[in-house]
């Protein structure tokens, strides 16, 4: 028969394990920072005793003999699932991290699946588990049961502040240094962060929603008898700039676009890492440094084409549209699809990006007849190249780099393999964006065409041991912030715009971010708004240098 124990040892000893099997990544980090062996032994040991002390002032709350196994149990299944990640894909666990987690839909979260995921949590959780199923709990009453859980409490925040006391002069400037390590801090990181993350939707829906609308009309080239305007605005999924072959990667990832001569910018910063973080804001008029700060929800640049007088279409082949189109017309690119095109758009229920395409003009007759006559913003928002499993985002003439590598372990790959994968999505997108221009072409009789691709964000592929994205900003490396745009503009609209097509090319290693997106949308649509700034519309000097030349 198992020793009874208080519900207050069984939680310091649950503290103790974690800090010991589910904190490696952590130590890992460390380690690899470097120094003097005797100061990082110091600081591991330090953040080995704030860790157990952290996690024993939560536990405060529930060691309670009755009913707590269960939650108990999944902390440490948290811990389990959080090391997992964090040791494969060298990812921390954020607010934003978790954020992301929590808005993954069950096909995303289908391909982080693996066995070596289920071996790795299993290592973790079978001692616990079969501890907690095993172990006799001390029966007491519930005043002795709270002033227990009042002294650990006391002495877990004492011993504590001791601690910081103690190991300032290392920690301070340690953590100072690599912010990320609290992130490390296994499972705290995840139970601080997850429920951040989870309020703050709760919090926004209670925030004013902000017009930006006012004003907003449509300029001067939709008078009487002017044809009507066709745009498309992509939406990328993890694309990196410095593997699009028009923008000099040493592969020939974009030959579509080569061949259709498209204006192509090299020099384009993000709002975020992450979906999540960077789609709300690039069609934001507010800029990257507001939007982070803002107290309210404001209205986009969807709601102000709108208003204006277009017709507005999201389609979406990804995991939602993270409120940027609430207000307008929106789809699934898999919604309505006849069983023929499911299965050859969408096999195995994962949609190829060709399924935005299928039928649209019928989507675009459905949409209100007045202001489709004016105009039409289509966005489509990618799979792309949405990791870990890149195979699964190419298909067919896609494929042209092999072998590739086929495990969502992307660390199991050889980097050559990992980079193939990466590469053959590249070069789907590529496809994707030639036959979306192709599409445009076939309309240009009736529509003024145009098209605009912009990535909301970067990848790291195996670069410093880093993996996927979602790093926090000013953390990440370069590659998951720098991503891809891509215009096509036919000659209709370019001269509707009075945009001179040479002036476009010469400023192609211009510096630019996604705060550009609003305004340099605004000026293409030729839509007027206060809250357009000619000095963030990339096009607007162009537009200047052509009315020159006239």
């Amino acid at each position: 028969m198992a020793t009874p124990l208080t519900a207050q040892q069984l939680v310091l000893r649950l503290s103790l394990y974690l800090v010991l099997a589910a904190n490696w990544p952590l130590w890992l980090q460390i380690m690899r920072i470097g120094g003097a062996p005797s100061q990082y032994l110091r600081s591991m040991a330090a953040l080995a005793v704030l860790i157990v002390c952290g996690m024993v002032a939560i536990f405060a709350f529930f060691a309670w003999a009755r009913g707590m196994r269960l939650l108990w149990w999944l902390v440490v299944l948290v811990a389990a699932l959080a090391q997992y990640y964090m040791l494969t894909y060298q990812v921390v666990m954020d607010p934003g991290m978790a954020a992301n987690v929590l808005q993954t839909d069950a096909r995303e979260a289908a391909d982080l699946l693996s066995l070596r995921m289920l071996l790795t949590v299993l290592a973790v959780l079978v001692l616990p588990s079969w501890w907690l199923l095993r172990v006799r709990i001390v029966a007491m009453g519930p005043l002795a049961q709270l002033w227990r859980n009042l002294v650990m409490l006391v002495l877990a925040l004492a011993v504590a502040a001791g601690t910081v006391a103690a190991t300032a002069r290392d920690l301070a400037p340690l953590m100072r240094s690599h912010p990320q390590l609290r992130y490390l801090m296994n499972p705290l990181a995840s139970l601080y962060s997850t429920p951040v993350a989870a309020l703050r939707p709760v919090f926004a829906r209670s925030r004013t929603l902000v017009p930006m609308t006012q004003g907003a009309a449509l300029g001067t080239s939709y008078a009487a008898g002017a044809r009507p305007m066709l745009f498309v605005l992509v939406v990328g999924e993890t694309a990196r700039a410095d593997h699009f072959g028009i923008n000099g990667y040493g592969r020939d990832t974009t030959p579509e676009l080569a061949r259709r001569d498209v204006l192509s910018w090299r020099e384009v910063r993000s709002c975020g890492t992450s979906t999540l973080a960077s789609v709300p804001c690039m069609f934001s008029p507010l800029g990257k440094d507001a939007f982070e700060s803002r107290d309210n929800e404001y209205e986009n640049l969807l709601d102000v084409a709108q208003t204006a007088g277009m017709a507005v279409l999201w389609l979406d082949n990804q995991s939602g549209c993270k409120g940027v189109c609430d207000r307008v017309a929106h789809a699934s690119a898999s919604e309505a699809l006849p069983r023929d095109a499911q299965a050859a758009l969408c096999p195995g229920g994962e949609c190829g990006d060709d399924a935005l395409l299928h039928d649209l003009d019928a989507r675009l007759a459905a949409l209100p007849a007045a202001q489709r006559e004016r105009g039409v913003l289509l966005v489509l928002h990618q799979m792309g190249s949405h990791g870990p499993a890149y195979h699964k985002r190419s298909h067919g003439a896609a494929k042209r780099f092999l072998p590739e590598c086929r495990t969502e372990v992307l660390a199991d790959c050889a980097q050559q393999e990992l980079v193939n994968a990466y590469d053959n999505s590249i070069a789907a997108t590529d496809l994707f964006l030639g036959k979306t221009i192709d599409w445009l072409q076939a309309r240009s009789a009736r529509y003024d065409t145009g098209l605009l691709y912009l990535s909301d964000h970067g990848e790291s592929l195996g670069e410093y041991g880093l993996f996927l994205h979602g790093m926090p900003y000013n953390m990440a490396p370069d590659v998951q912030k720098h991503v891809p745009m891509v215009a096509w503009l036919d000659d209709a609209l370019l001269r509707r715009e009075r945009l001179s097509d040479a002036c476009l090319r010469a400023g192609a290693n211009a510096p630019l971010t996604h705060d550009n997106l609003y305004h340099t949308m605004l000026g293409l649509l030729d839509v007027q708004s206060p809250t357009y700034t000619r000095a963030l519309d990339a096009f607007a000097d162009c537009r200047r240098v052509a009315l020159a030349a006239r």
